[in-house]
């Protein structure tokens, strides 16, 4: 990151700066105050409704779009929405054709408890901070001193002042990319259980190195039923910048096709399942026959003639809710040199993404298939 000159920044993020360097000497501690009795009712009603839609994936995603219906200049609660439905395509793959068959049982359970917690965690941090900015419009007063109390860094509550000044959406859109993915940091990337069971083992790097952490925006249906695919890849997961600078390149995506997103989004309730947006070619329904000898059946992201459909379960039929421990206490925010990630916005991003994403189905293909035969010829 660059160092302290003001002539680095921007007008528009001198403020922010000035303000964030005196919050740097807090050390990662909020700090102290009394509320009203009014103040501590909607905090402990914000948490209550947060709570009731954290069930699990297909819950949060349906609220963050809703959410954004009601408030479409917070944009990133339509970005939140299409990567949570990654995130549960993700969770259902382990259950699905191929994934359930290369990984063990104990191998699945733990990349669906990395992503599950993950997921978990980014809305229990980011949706109160939705419910307060609304409970702010509706009584016209800012309200952002309450995010403390409902364990969110002072990093945010610096940049949800600022938006209430200036109402700029770049800014706050950039903010809460920074803040989850630095919220995650610690308490999922450099969580030692996480590190051992998900992404020190070779399955994961195995995946990173094959490129197969697409993330997919299913946003228009072609004249032959198919859905049309934006995307990005991300290459390198245990890298904060990295998820910082991919999300700063979904949210230039989510700009350049908002609208077609969000009628895709409104007209494909989320189940979790890839059928949601390619029933070509998954199907939420098991087609293939037990025990038989797989064939490579697909290219280009279509199926053979007399190909089966891979099968792709809803989440509800995948994985049972889970009851999560209460999330790590302790604001990440230190250093006011985070705000560089401000700088260097994409005005630009090539999506394309479906060519990319079909090579990678074919891998997997491949080496389920290559695992299948292996077993076949040892019976």
């Amino acid at each position: 990151m660059t160092g302290d000159l003001d002539r680095d920044f921007p007008e528009d993020l001198l403020e922010i700066k000035k303000e964030l360097k005196k919050k740097s000497s807090s050390q990662g501690s909020w700090p102290k105050a009394n509320l009203t009795f009014a103040e501590k009712q909607l905090v402990q009603k914000i948490q209550t409704r947060t709570n009731e839609l954290n069930r699990n994936n297909v819950t949060r995603t349906q609220a963050y779009y809703a959410f954004y219906r009601k408030h479409p200049d917070i944009k990133w609660a339509l970005l939140g929405h299409m990567v949570s439905r990654n995130g549960g395509w993700n969770m259902t793959d382990l259950q699905g054709e191929f994934l359930s068959k290369l990984l063990s049982l104990a191998e699945q359970q733990q990349f669906f408890t990395f992503l599950e917690r993950g997921n978990w965690l980014i809305f229990q941090d980011a949706y109160p901070q939705f419910l307060l900015y609304e409970e702010s419009l509706r009584t016209k007063t800012p309200l952002f001193h309450l995010l403390r109390f409902l364990h969110v860094s002072t990093f945010m509550e610096t940049l949800w002042n600022r938006y209430w000044m200036t109402g700029d959406q770049r800014i706050i859109t950039i903010a809460l990319i920074i803040n989850e993915q630095s919220y995650l940091e610690k308490r999922v990337i450099r969580n030692k259980y996480y590190q051992q069971t998900v992404l020190d083992t070779i399955h994961f790097k195995l995946q990173d190195l094959l490129g197969l952490s697409h993330i997919l925006f299913p946003y228009e249906m072609t004249t032959s039923g198919h859905t049309k695919l934006l995307g990005q890849t991300l290459r390198h997961f245990a890298s904060l910048e990295e998820r910082i600078n991919l999300g700063k390149r979904l949210f230039s995506l989510l700009l350049d096709h908002e609208q077609k997103l969000c009628a895709w989004a409104g007209s494909t309730p989320h189940t979790g399942s890839r059928k949601d947006f390619w029933p070509h070619l998954f199907n939420n329904i098991r087609e293939s026959l037990p025990g038989s000898l797989y064939i490579p059946q697909i290219k280009d992201c279509t199926l053979t003639k007399n190909g089966r459909r891979l099968y792709s379960p809803v989440l509800e039929n995948a994985w049972k809710n889970v009851e999560h421990n209460e999330a790590e206490t302790g604001d990440w925010f230190e250093d006011w040199r985070i705000i560089d990630y401000f700088q260097n916005s994409y005005t630009s991003v090539n999506g394309e993404i479906r060519d990319e994403y079909c090579k990678s189905i074919e891998k997997l293909e491949l080496a389920f298939f290559a695992k299948k035969a292996l077993h076949h010829s040892n019976r």
